[in-house]
């Protein structure tokens, strides 16, 4: 069973460094640090939480991620070129957020960006109907679409309910929640919580770590949705940085971060 949780803590956020040992010698009788591999599932876990909550609309979350540079430091960390000058802002509140949220992926409009994968699906889903303003019968652009079936299949696999997302199984913020969720368990795992023996526990392992690929795998669609942003949020330009850092982010962790088994 994947846990649950999804606290947020900007300051664990900025401090992991999965590249470095964590361990400190001359520390005597003190718990051993986590492993080099502990400690990097625990970091990936902490930015796609950030990502979960940023996504989700918690908006006070964020602000206090901005206000503190968590989020322009995790962007710095990032092994590519990313642009940290628009997420260097101590100047927002957790309202002024809401509202642009709200006005890009919340409520339709002239600027209103889906953030769910099914409204970037290239083919439509056969049997699919909707009166939404942003498809029509047999063309792409849905709601509840084939990634929504394909994302609760995952879901149900590792027996996690998102309670982030509206309901919708492949909305970002219920992605991100996913991910966040099955490294917190790969980590818990490689330091060696398991319910089984050790097969036991390296065929969870193996499990968690076809999830995670499977989920990055389905994210392809960050591209077309950041460049979207990047157009609705000419003005301000907050959120177009954030989703650039989540495309970047999950491009990274596609190549490097989601181990091979």
């Amino acid at each position: 069973m994947i846990p649950m949780s999804d606290s947020v803590d900007a300051d664990a956020n900025a401090d992991v460094n999965p590249n470095e040992d964590q361990s400190r010698p001359g520390d005597g009788d003190r718990p051993a640090a986590p492993s080099v591999e502990v400690a990097a599932a625990l970091a990936r876990s902490q930015v796609y939480g950030l990502l979960a909550a940023t996504f989700d609309g918690e908006t006070e979350t964020l602000a206090s991620a901005l206000a503190d540079g968590a989020v322009a430091r995790l962007a710095a960390d990032l092994p590519v070129d990313v642009s940290t000058a628009p997420l260097e802002r101590s100047d927002l509140d957790a309202e002024a957020l809401r509202v642009g949220y709200d006005n890009l992926f919340a409520v339709p409009g002239p600027h209103y960006v889906p953030p769910f994968a099914s409204a970037w699906a290239d083919d439509p889903t056969e049997s699919f109907e909707s009166d939404s303003p942003y498809h029509r019968a047999g063309e792409a652009g849905e709601l509840f679409g084939d990634p929504a079936a394909a994302a609760a299949r995952s879901h149900a696999a590792a027996g996690f309910e998102p309670e982030r997302g509206d309901g919708v199984p492949d909305h970002l913020a219920a992605s991100f929640e996913f991910m966040r969720a099955v490294c917190e368990r790969e980590a818990a795992l490689l330091a060696g919580d398991s319910t089984g023996d050790g097969a036991d526990g390296a065929d969870e392992l193996t499990t968690v770590r076809r999830l995670q690929r499977e989920t990055v795998g389905r994210l392809g669609w960050l591209d077309a949705f950041h460049e979207a942003v990047e157009r609705a949020d000419s003005a301000e330009g907050l959120f177009a940085a954030l989703a650039r850092f989540a495309r970047v982010f999950v491009a990274w962790d596609a190549r490097a971060g989601v181990a091979a088994v």
